[in-house]
């Protein structure tokens, strides 16, 4: 009886029933909610300018040259204001990159979801946007964030689990913030995009462990309201039998994982121009996990510590990679106009009637 129990679990896992399911990034959990602007109008609603699940601190890089006055500001995070929305060269002028932003919306299911506005050109050629965060989410970025934006050190890896009020039943984070860990052989892709009729294409970018950016054409966007989208894997071998199985040592081996790195949404020349407006609630994946969870006689990382050693250190080169080309944003910020209109001349005593 044991021996047919046995089969029959190998049976299940092998029609792959065992699948696992994740919100690799949940737009509405990334609304501006703390840090407020540092200019605001009497009698406006206070305005917040960063997502505080997501806030990344790259003053710790920037060095000696600056006041800790300007270290305390040097903040973003993935709040949707902050996402780029670039078009291709050839579509590229001024004026289409100033009507070409993300941008918060209210959806009445959903909440916060990000909305996007691309002026594509009216003259028949291709073009196509790509929507990217701010900087390439960490896979290894550990802290906590207090009220006042600030991340401390702590256990939690803030992209990969949603640490809060969100977690489920169980009390098991969610995914959402833009990392899944353990991820084997993706299965499929689905994106939940509010459409508008218009005849553009989406595709979803995702980068591996190994930093291979890969792009999954999706569907049309030729619809109207919410819908959800799919991207299945042509490559996936549903039957183990078929698969080509290989031993891996268990440890020390870095777990693998997906982290999402954009969308693209591209204009064929034969189809209307102009402006192009969509809204989009999250990506779901449904994946083989690389490596299952068992209940070890010995705790590995607890006595070596070699993957926390790796992670750190990828930890910090990610860190200063992505603070340095904050800190350039920043300081082409700070070196922007801020005069609206020219002052107005004195006026002299001949002048004066």
């Amino acid at each position: 009886m044991k021996r047919i129990f046995i089969l029959l679990t190998i049976g299940l896992m092998a029609v792959g029933l065992f699948a696992e399911e994740a919100i690799l990034i949940d737009f509405t959990k990334l609304a501006s909610d703390s840090i407020p602007a540092p200019q605001q109008e009497e009698g406006q609603e206070e305005q917040m300018t960063q997502n505080r699940a997501t806030i990344m601190d790259y003053g710790a890089v920037a060095g000696g040259s600056f006041t800790d006055e300007q270290k305390q500001i040097m903040k973003t995070s993935l709040a949707i204001r902050n996402w780029n929305v670039r078009l291709n060269s050839s579509a590229k002028t001024v004026n289409r990159e100033v009507l070409t932003y993300a941008e918060e919306a209210d959806s009445k299911q959903y909440g916060k979801v990000m909305g996007v506005r691309i002026n594509f050109p009216t003259e028949p050629w291709n073009a196509n946007a790509t929507i990217k965060p701010p900087f390439e989410i960490p896979a290894y970025e550990y802290g906590v964030v207090n009220d006042e934006g600030e991340v401390t050190a702590g256990e939690v890896t803030r992209f990969s689990r949603f640490e809060g009020p969100d977690a489920d039943e169980d009390g098991k984070p969610d995914y959402g913030l833009g990392v899944v860990k353990n991820v084997g052989t993706l299965k499929s892709i689905a994106v939940n995009v509010y459409g508008l009729q218009f005849p553009h294409s989406l595709s979803v970018l995702l980068i591996d462990a190994e930093g291979n950016e890969k792009t999954m054409f999706v569907d049309y966007l030729n619809f109207d309201g919410w819908a959800e989208l799919y991207w299945q894997n042509p490559a996936y071998v549903q039957q183990v039998r078929n698969r080509e199985l290989r031993l891996y040592p268990l440890y020390p081996t870095n777990t693998p994982y997906v982290k999402f790195a954009g969308f693209v949404i591209k204009r064929d020349a034969a189809h209307v121009g102009g402006d192009f407006v969509g809204y989009f609630r999250d990506v779901k994946i449904i994946y083989d996990k690389a490596v299952l969870d068992t209940d070890r006689d010995i705790d590995d990382e607890g006595l070596w510590h070699i993957i926390r050693d790796r992670e750190d250190a990828k930890k910090k080169w990610e860190m200063s990679r992505f603070g340095q080309q904050q800190i350039m944003r920043y300081l082409d910020q700070q070196k922007q106009a801020t005069e609206s209109t020219f002052t107005p001349s004195p006026r002299t005593d001949g002048d004066q009637q």
